[in-house]
């Protein structure tokens, strides 16, 4: 009874700490979580360090139930292709007409809203273009079954052929970008504002300065993405991350199941 006490109230105390918006108190409740799993394991055990040690690991070998079963058996294409197509509906989309209206405050004009489905996934981009800055904004919307996470990016193209992006997509990129695509996550960012001043500070950091950047026909910038996006799909190939399935699709390998459990790992950890 008294072991079963202790780890109760370590797990209403680990509550107690998540309850609050506080993101240092919401992870100090997340560690309090693994201290009543440990401590579940121990007793259970039978006073054992191995058994403690052994239910905290369960919290982090979660993913792979997720990458044993869908993600294995997942085939994606080769290339994708981005078609014309309506926005998704204010039910699906709330935040598209706020976002909208805060890039095009911003000075960028829409250019068009794009979209690609396959295998019950579902991913809508909305292209702008700054010509000032020269600049690329969209607005992005990735859903799956029952799963949606809504985005934005802010990209510069250098005149040597660098991709500098800048976003605030909450998770570890599910790919590794290739050497010409440089990623910039301002996961802090809540406005367009906040991701132009993150942007404008990636930049300077990076050294690109006006002169290097590489201006863009707002009509090509659909065709642009989606050679980018090949490029990275090269890339991961390359590196053996992904491999041929047939029938122009790719899969993930063994190699690149373990890079998606670590940014699993990584999200759990930084989001906790």
């Amino acid at each position: 009874m008294f072991e079963f006490l202790i780890v109760t109230g370590t797990l209403f105390f680990a509550f107690a700490c998540r309850s609050f918006a506080h993101p240092a108190l919401r992870k100090f409740g997340a560690v309090a979580v693994l201290a009543a799993s440990f401590l579940a394991g121990y007793f259970i055990g039978g006073e054992s360090l191995v058994w403690g040690f052994a239910a905290v690991a369960v919290w982090f070998l979660l993913p792979w139930l997720d990458l044993l079963t869908r993600i294995r058996a997942l085939r994606l294409p080769l290339d994708k292709k981005l078609r014309s197509r309506f926005p998704p509906s204010a039910d699906i989309f709330p935040h598209l007409r706020p976002f909208t209206h805060e890039v095009e405050t911003a000075g960028f004009k829409h250019v068009r809203d794009c979209g690609w489905e396959w295998d019950g996934m579902d991913q809508f981009v909305r292209f702008f273009y700054e010509e000032g800055s020269m600049s690329q904004a969209t607005i992005n919307l990735n859903r799956q079954h029952h799963l949606a996470v809504a985005y934005l990016s802010l990209s510069s193209r250098t005149k040597d052929g660098k991709v500098l992006t800048t976003s605030n997509y909450p998770f570890g990129a599910p790919m590794k970008p290739n050497p010409d695509q440089v990623l910039n996550q301002a996961r802090t960012a809540r406005t367009f504002y906040d991701l132009i001043a993150a942007h404008r500070d990636f930049l300077i950091r990076r050294g690109v300065k006006d002169r290097d950047i590489e201006p863009a026909d707002p009509e090509e910038l659909e065709g642009l993405a989606e050679r980018e996006m090949r490029d990275q799909v090269n890339h991961n190939l390359d590196r053996g991350l992904i491999k041929l399935s047939g029938d122009g699709t790719f899969r993930y390998s063994w190699r690149g199941l373990l890079y998606l459990w670590f940014q699993s790992v990584k999200d759990m950890v930084r989001l906790s």
